[in-house]
């Protein structure tokens, strides 16, 4: 049921969020073992090529009507205004398979089939102004598989990968060419949103479609990676044809396992990211770097206490840009027990600052129709 969309910002949402990298800082031996698979990679046989031409290979997409996760809308929610042109979603969920008897989810595995939907009813659902949202299943990596550096590991990953690439070309040739996109994912979602930029799009005459990227929740270097995606971070509001990327921590922040794994991570280019700056777009200003008071919020997705429902609180929190590229949120706001070790709240990246980013998303658009 679409209430049930608040275990994205509580309970199930800290399993989503356990597929990004910043779960992986945290993880101890006795976390590994839990959660790391210890049986061989098994390669999985690829998808047909018309796979995607099912309907039930996808979570949202056109027709779907109430069924439909990503349209669910929090209480307090209003349209943006002006409304933006028609434009199109890809959104790719976050890691919802917790399991360590695979590396990567079976499609018929229903407990994270069912995590899923509830990841983008609170996720997703931020880019409700869009005309189609299309979010596909896929054969997500599992947990651990974001706890090691086994080459296993990375196998899974790109596994993964390749279901959403197969599923992001079908999104393609269903859409209208003249039809803005947007793409977007959180956490191991904004991983692949990522790879699709740089493997698929950065360089082709898919660049030209593309109205913005939400790459919300794994950090990427302004130095190392941003020149191999194609497309420039977002500098400005209103800035259409951009990249757009944070990671929230309340303060005081103790970032420094976090910091130092992504340090000794190599960016695209092949050197280590070290201490290069993150990519920080305010999504309270939609500009690069810069601080915003609790005032330009306009409302952050919170639960109420018994889970039976949520709507959107406006001024909960500031952001500020800080000088590593981390987005600082001042002090912790009471959003549920799953803040992650270092005041990381990674795990409400996007419920933070929902209403400002189905503004933003409006704002780009229109910008880039208008260009």
């Amino acid at each position: 049921m679409a209430r049930k969309f608040l275990y994205a910002v509580a309970a199930l949402v800290v399993l989503a969020g356990a597929a990004l990298l910043a779960l992986r800082l945290f993880a101890d031996d006795l976390t590994r073992l839990a959660m790391v698979p210890t049986d061989a990679f098994v390669e999985q046989q690829r998808l047909a090529g018309n796979a995607y031409a099912d309907p039930a290979m996808w979570f949202s997409r056109p027709g779907l009507g109430a069924r439909d996760p990503s349209r669910w809308r929090p209480g307090g929610a209003t349209a943006p205004d002006p409304a933006p042109p028609e434009f199109a979603v890809f959104f790719v969920h976050p890691t919802s398979y917790l399991e360590r008897a695979r590396w990567n989810a079976p499609l018929d595995d229903r407990p994270s089939q069912a995590r899923a939907r509830t990841f983008l009813r609170g996720m997703a659902s931020a880019f409700g102004a869009a005309s189609e949202i299309w979010a596909p299943r896929y054969r997500q990596a599992t947990f651990g598989a974001f706890l090691t550096d086994a080459p296993e590991a990375a196998r899974a990953i790109d596994a993964a990968y390749a279901d959403v690439e197969l599923a992001f070309d079908r999104f393609v040739a269903e859409v209208d060419p003249e039809t803005p996109i947007v793409l977007a994912g959180h956490s191991q979602g904004a991983r692949h949103v990522v790879e699709l930029l740089r493997r698929r799009i950065a360089g082709t005459a898919l660049e030209d479609r593309v109205a913005a990227v939400y790459a919300v929740g794994w950090p990427l270097s302004v130095a190392h990676d941003l020149p191999a995606l194609g497309l420039p971070a977002c500098r400005a509001a209103g800035h259409g044809g951009c990249l757009v990327s944070w990671n929230s921590f309340a303060e005081p922040a103790s970032p420094g396992d976090w910091l130092a794994v992504y340090r000794e991570s190599p960016g695209f280019d092949g050197q280590l990211r070290g201490d290069s700056a993150i990519l920080c777009i305010n999504p309270l200003t939609g500009a690069a770097g810069g601080a915003a008071p609790a005032a330009a919020n306009l409302g952050t997705l919170k639960p109420n206490d018994d889970l039976t429902g949520g709507e959107l609180v406006p001024g909960a929190v500031p952001a500020r840009c800080d000088a590593r590229g981390l987005l600082l949120i001042g002090d912790p706001p009471e959003l549920g027990p799953y803040v992650l070790p270092g005041n990381n709240y990674h795990v409400y990246d996007i419920p933070l600052f929902w209403a400002n980013l189905e503004r933003d998303v409006a704002r780009r658009v229109s910008a880039w129709a208008a260009r």
